[in-house]
């Protein structure tokens, strides 16, 4: 007899687990996303539909205040971890033969994936604790240092994959036709690596705008994002207002991952 395939989905009772898990995933979020049209200030009851919580949230200046905040320091952890992941995923994918620590190397790389997230900021609080005493400097730069270290496995991730799949022989190509190294990246490699480039990017841009706990460790007074603003507001009361902002705050993750996608998906 030949060998039958196995299938998860024939077990018994696979498509009821499934159904529950799914309801249990999204429907606090469906929740939370109609009750945000809500009229009620209570989320005991509905009173019928209502922009007012919406309009409330986006009149309220320290919302504008801290979703620019976030804004800021997601484009420049993004854009900074895409540059620096960049480099390493050519650094340990261009190669035809393995080299000595390369597995050390993508364990490094990797290593803000393995470790849990408060440990991460119990060590960047004491080393920015330690250069903010040398130096006495208070601003930004910190959390966009460290949102950049936690996005760049986040951004590598995609790059490499995409520039795994580039044959080697385009860019022998390019040096037989008397390509400098320079020449055949510019004009061959990353014009084929954008797609990957571009979802390294979103990818940590979601990523960094999403980070609580880090930011918790390492932000000074008056440095709160939008996620450690709603996890303040969160611990007093509960307001239909914080579910029109996590609803928006959810809408730029779902255009942001879908993108990701859209790009990811593009073949070399």
């Amino acid at each position: 007899m030949g060998k039958r395939n196995f299938s998860v989905a024939s077990l018994p009772g696979f498509g009821t687990i499934a159904i529950i898990t799914f309801i249990f995933l999204y429907l606090p979020i469906v929740t939370l996303v109609v009750y945000s049209f809500n009229e009620a200030a209570s989320m005991s009851r509905w009173e019928g539909f209502s922009l007012r919580w919406y309009e409330a949230a986006l009149a309220n200046r320290q919302v504008q205040d801290v979703s620019i905040r976030s804004l800021v320091i997601a484009g420049w952890a993004a854009t900074l971890a895409t540059i620096l992941a960049t480099m390493a995923a050519l650094a340990t994918t261009r190669n035809e033969r393995r080299f000595p620590g390369q597995t050390m190397i993508y364990a490094l790389i990797n290593q803000p994936l393995m470790v849990p997230e408060i440990v991460t900021g119990v060590a960047l609080l004491i080393f920015f604790a330690m250069i903010k005493i040398a130096t006495g400097y208070q601003g930004l730069g910190y959390l966009i240092a460290a949102h950049t270290a936690f996005c760049i496995p986040f951004a590598y991730l995609p790059i490499r994959a995409r520039l795994e799949t580039m044959d080697l022989t385009l860019e022998r190509a390019a040096a037989d036709l008397y390509a400098t190294p320079l020449q055949a990246f510019r004009h061959v490699t990353l014009p084929l690596l954008v797609p990957g480039i571009l979802a390294g990017f979103m990818l940590g841009f979601v990523t960094s705008l999403d980070t609580v706990v880090i930011t918790e460790f390492v932000k000074s007074a008056g440095q709160d994002t939008l996620p450690t603003y709603m996890l303040g507001q969160l611990r007093r009361v509960v307001t239909p207002e914080m579910n029109a902002i996590s609803t928006l705050f959810l809408l730029l993750s779902l255009i942001a991952v879908t993108v990701f996608f859209l790009l990811s998906r593009k073949k070399a």
